[in-house]
C-alpha cells in the first residue's frame, strides 16, 4: 500500500473520531439543558405547592378578624311615653314634646336632691299643680337631672338655680318644649308684664322661666332665705314643692358658698353636683 493511501486512510479515520467526538459533546450539552430546564419546572412546581401549603396553613391557623362593633346610635328624642316609675329607664334629655300626663295628681309625691352638699327632700304639689309636677317627675324618672350642677347662687334673692343637663347654665336649650303656665297668668296693662299668685319663702321648690308666657321648661330654683319674697311682685315662678328644716339646711350651706360674678350674680365656690333626683310615690 502506498503511503499516500494510508495517509488518506489515517486522515479519514481522524475526520471520524473528530466527528464522533463533536456529536459527542454536542448530544452532552442538549442533556444537560434538558435536565436543567426540568429542574428548574420542578423546583417552580415544588415551590408553588409549598406557597399554597403555607397559604392554607395561615389561613387555617390564624382566626378570622372580627368585624368592627356596631356603633352605638345617637341617642333620639324620647317619645311621648311614660319612664319607668323606679328610674330605671335609659337617660333621656331631649323629646319630641311634652311629657304626657305619667303621675296619679291626687298620689303624694317626694323628690329627692341627692347632692354633693347633702340630700334635701321636697313634698311635690302634686293636686294643686298637676302639669309642673308631672313635668318635673317624669324628667327627674327620665334621669334628666342626674349629674347636673346647682350653678348659680344668688343671695340677693337668695335663691340657688339648676336644672340645665346640656350646658349647667342658664343658656341651656332644654328639654325641647315648654308648658303651660299654671294657673295662667294676668297681663299687666300698665306694664305689660305677666303677673301671678305665687308668693317666696324659705324652702321651695320653684320653676325657673323667661319673661314670656307658658316659657318654663325643666331649670328650676330652690329659695333659701327671706330674699327671696323681692320676687312676689311678679308672683310668676310656680311653686310645687317644699323641703323640711334639713333640706333647708344643706340649700343654705350651698348658698353660703356662695362668690359673687357674672350676669347672674354669682355661684358656689366650688362644683355643687345633684349626683341624683329620685321620686317617691305613695
Amino acid at each position: 500500500m502506498s503511503t499516500a493511501k494510508r495517509e488518506r486512510q489515517r486522515e479519514n479515520r481522524r475526520l471520524r473520531l473528530a466527528a464522533d467526538e463533536a456529536a459527542a459533546k454536542q448530544y452532552a450539552t442538549r442533556r444537560r439543558v434538558k435536565l436543567i430546564g426540568m429542574a428548574a419546572v420542578a423546583v417552580a412546581a415544588a415551590l408553588a405547592v409549598l406557597g399554597f401549603l403555607q397559604q392554607r396553613n395561615n389561613s387555617e391557623s390564624e382566626p378570622e378578624p372580627e368585624p368592627e362593633p356596631a356603633a352605638e346610635p345617637a341617642a333620639e328624642p324620647a317619645a311621648a311615653v311614660c319612664p319607668a316609675v323606679d328610674g330605671s329607664s335609659r337617660r333621656v334629655i331631649d323629646f319630641d314634646g311634652p311629657q304626657p300626663m305619667c303621675i296619679d295628681p291626687q298620689a303624694r309625691y317626694v323628690a329627692i336632691f341627692d347632692t354633693s352638699e347633702g340630700e334635701m327632700r321636697f313634698e311635690l304639689t302634686a293636686s294643686d299643680t298637676p302639669l309642673t309636677v308631672n313635668n318635673f317627675v317624669t324628667l327627674a324618672r327620665w334621669g334628666y337631672y342626674d349629674g347636673t350642677l346647682l350653678f348659680r347662687t344668688d343671695p340677693s334673692i337668695d335663691i340657688i338655680q339648676g336644672g340645665s343637663p346640656h350646658t349647667n347654665d342658664n343658656r341651656d336649650p332644654g328639654p325641647g318644649y315648654t308648658i303651660p303656665d299654671e294657673p295662667a297668668f294676668d297681663l299687666d296693662p300698665d306694664t305689660g308684664n305677666l303677673t301671678g299668685p305665687y308668693r317666696y319663702q324659705p324652702g321651695q321648690l320653684v320653676m325657673a322661666r323667661s319673661a314670656g308666657p307658658n316659657s318654663a321648661s325643666a331649670q328650676f330654683f330652690l329659695t333659701t332665705g327671706p330674699n327671696a319674697s323681692r320676687l312676689d311682685g311678679q308672683g310668676t315662678y310656680v311653686v310645687f314643692g317644699q323641703t323640711d328644716d334639713a333640706g333647708l339646711a344643706v340649700a343654705q350651706s350651698i348658698i353660703g358658698l356662695h362668690e359673687p360674678g357674672g350676669a347672674l350674680g354669682g355661684a358656689p365656690s366650688r362644683d355643687v353636683t345633684v349626683h341624683s333626683v329620685t321620686i317617691e310615690e305613695t
